[in-house]
């Protein structure tokens, strides 16, 4: 069974059944001391893409940056490593363009995970419902991204078994003040440095 342990901010990491470790977006939390597989940057600001915080297994690691999965405007690929297969989405709002940004589709276990990155509301996510996706880990902060209250619609649109606040507020590894703003019939709450199991 696979885990998601979540570091804070935008930061996490996680273990498929067949122990291939994935970093998200590093940048937050201390917890970095298991070596990674794999690490996925959704893009290259500065709050995720600390990339030296993880150390690899054998010294040898696959690093997968927004660019590499979406080489141009409305080009959205896939990769498979290992036992996961990563497929790059769009992210976008006013602070990011989505020439530069994205999400991913992260489907290992039987599970689909989205890792929505930095974004706020965007047409296509209304495709998204159709991809049965188990948990959604989606941003909340208001400032930089959508807010509590936009990213609680974002969940009843794309329509995760699981959606889980993350990126609460700049600055702090978790804001619960502004997780319990967000609201949806499979919220989950995960504190940093708490770990879940992934079910299907």
């Amino acid at each position: 069974m696979g885990k998601l342990l979540y570091l804070g901010h935008g930061s996490y990491k996680i273990t498929t059944s067949n122990q291939t470790v994935i970093y998200v977006d590093p940048y937050a939390g201390s917890d970095y001391k298991e070596k990674g597989d794999i690490v996925l940057i959704t893009h290259e600001h500065y709050d995720h893409n600390r990339i030296e915080l993880v150390t690899f297994k054998n010294d040898q690691g696959i690093i997968i940056r927004s660019k590499d999965l979406h080489p141009e405007e409305n080009v959205y690929e896939s990769r498979i490593v290992k036992d996961v297969k990563i497929t790059a989405t769009k992210a976008e709002n006013a602070n990011h363009n989505p020439l530069d940004c994205v999400g991913y589709i992260l489907e290992f276990d039987g599970i689909k995970l989205y890792a929505a990155g930095d974004t706020s509301y965007f047409e296509e996510m209304k495709m998204m419902s159709k991809m049965h996706i188990d948990y959604a880990l989606l941003p909340t902060d208001g400032k930089y991204n959508m807010g509590p209250i936009e990213a609680s619609k974002v969940a009843k649109i794309i329509n995760p078994k699981v959606a889980i606040p993350i990126h609460t507020r700049p600055g702090v590894l978790f804001d619960p003040n502004v997780a319990a703003q967000f609201q949806y019939k499979g919220k989950k709450v995960i504190l940093p440095n708490e770990e879940i199991e992934l079910k299907i």
